[in-house]
């Protein structure tokens, strides 16, 4: 019997993270319910989560944008745009993301691999500090796996679990309120119309997170989380990001008569500002046969067209301000 042989390929890897400055919609196309227009979630968790094609998407128009210039002086008899022509011939751009011609998409696969993007903290409504960022244990060990995924290790651990209606939080959290008894005092937090009683500490994995998931020029969120995570049960944390989110009535108007259209009146569903997210990059050796870019080239030149463009637009709506996150490679 002779054993299966594998390739191995020189990889590299980092951890996007997303931080939605405004309300986010990742559309999921479909509807089961009441509201017409859902943001996407995962089948088996009810989480939300960002399609990996479409943070792909994402990622190649922002590098379209960063050598577009490139290609603004025609010089030559051309009917396509510089961004058109970007797309599909600047050589960078093709190595990383795939062919930009429809007649070459089966030529060869571009060297960066997006994953969907997946939640990582929540926000959610406190009775005390305005908000809170939510989060559950099984969020964050599948985070730690996927660092592990990348290389990136020495991260601090949970070393606590939760029970159905307590919290973990940071030390001198605002969120907490004292609860006074006839014999002793608990300390609480109230989340929505829930309270949960404060069962332990979550200091270090906060710490590293402020650290690393926010832009550089945003010195003030971090300072913030530090004080304002809080870490939940899987149940209650998977009840806030199904529960909790924004749903708008958008409508369009008849001018003449100043009401609402015939069948023009629906519903639309939006994950709130401070969302943080966080998708995979994986990155491998150009794969055109053209480029001799390795792993680790192709993950700078993503990294540098990041650098330039900190704010990337996901999702729908974008003319109405939707969809504005800072994001981080790290």
């Amino acid at each position: 019997m002779s054993n299966a042989s594998s390739t191995y390929r020189p990889m590299a890897g980092g951890v996007l993270f997303i931080h939605a400055q405004t309300s986010l919609h990742p559309g999921s196309g479909t509807s089961l319910g009441t509201v017409d227009l859902p943001v996407q979630r995962e089948r088996h968790t009810g989480w939300p989560t960002i399609a990996g094609s479409a943070m792909k998407g994402v990622l190649r128009d922002a590098y379209r944008e960063m050598v577009t210039p490139r290609y603004s002086d025609a010089g030559q008899k051309d009917d396509r745009s510089p961004r058109q022509r970007a797309n599909e011939e600047d050589p960078e751009l093709v190595a990383l993301f795939g062919p930009g011609k429809v007649a070459e998409s089966d030529t060869h696969a571009g060297a960066l691999t997006i994953t969907d993007a997946r939640i990582l903290a929540y926000p959610v409504r406190s009775l005390s500090g305005v908000f809170a960022w939510v989060t559950c244990p099984a969020v964050l060990a599948r985070f730690f796996r996927d660092l592990n995924l990348v290389g990136i290790d020495q991260v601090p651990v949970l070393r606590q679990q939760p029970k159905l209606g307590e919290a973990l939080v940071c030390e001198g959290s605002p969120l907490i309120v004292e609860d006074r008894g006839e014999n002793k005092v608990e300390y609480r937090i109230v989340l929505e119309e829930f309270d949960f009683r404060v069962a332990g500490r979550c200091d270090e994995i906060v710490s590293w997170l402020a650290e690393q998931a926010f832009i550089e020029s945003d010195t003030f969120t971090p300072e913030r989380m530090k004080k304002h995570f809080v870490v939940l049960h899987d149940g209650d944390f998977t009840h806030f990001v199904q529960h909790a989110t924004e749903v708008v009535a958008r409508i369009a108007l008849d001018y003449e008569r100043k009401t609402v259209k015939e069948g023009a009146l629906f519903y639309q569903e939006f994950l709130p500002p401070e969302t943080i997210m966080y998708s995979v990059v994986l990155a491998y050796s150009a794969r055109n046969g053209k480029e001799h870019h390795t792993a680790s080239d192709c993950l700078q030149k993503l990294r540098d067209c990041l650098h330039e463009f900190r704010y990337l637009q996901i999702g729908g709506d974008e003319t109405t301000g939707k969809g504005l996150c800072a994001v981080r490679l790290l």
